[in-house]
């Protein structure tokens, strides 16, 4: 791995160094950096999942949240899964708003998650293709306050 004058990068899942090739391929096709090995693992996950969801997942992990892409919970796939704060963060693309029906069965999954202890944050996708950074630093701020009202018992 060339290491003059390159910043080093690794993989976001395992931490494996990565080659400046694989760290260049890995972004332009997932948006994150991740290893050969966890992009193999991944692809299906990321496959359905929009380049705006994967930005915002890596803009959290930068802001250190330890936010987890496409993960299954007991009766749905979430698009970011953030454990430590018990909320899900779920992009929604405009057919969220516009489809009655599935309006109603994002109503449905956000009360089921709620049920489970897990509160649902809603971003519209529109808004993380004009500001990504600054929704992440809002949705970073509100994980904060949640978690810290959980470890005080409000």
């Amino acid at each position: 791995m060339r290491t003059h004058g390159h910043k080093s990068h690794h993989c976001i899942e395992c931490n494996t160094t990565l080659e400046l090739r694989v760290y260049e391929h890995s972004i332009v096709k997932f948006a994150i950096p991740l290893c050969p090995t966890c992009q193999h693992a991944f692809t299906a996950r990321f496959k359905a999942t929009s380049k705006e969801t994967r930005e915002l997942c890596q803009a959290l992990r930068k802001r250190g949240v330890p936010a987890q892409m496409g993960k299954n919970g007991e009766l749905m796939t979430i698009d970011i899964a953030t454990s430590d704060a018990i909320v899900n963060i779920e992009v929604d693309g405009h057919h969220h708003n516009h489809n009655t029906k599935q309006a109603l069965t994002d109503l449905k999954r956000s009360y089921h998650a709620f049920k489970r202890g897990y509160l649902t944050l809603r971003i519209p996708l529109s808004v993380l293709k004009s500001n990504l950074e600054e929704t992440a630093q809002y949705i970073t701020d509100f994980l904060k306050d949640n978690k810290n009202q959980i470890d005080f018992g409000f």
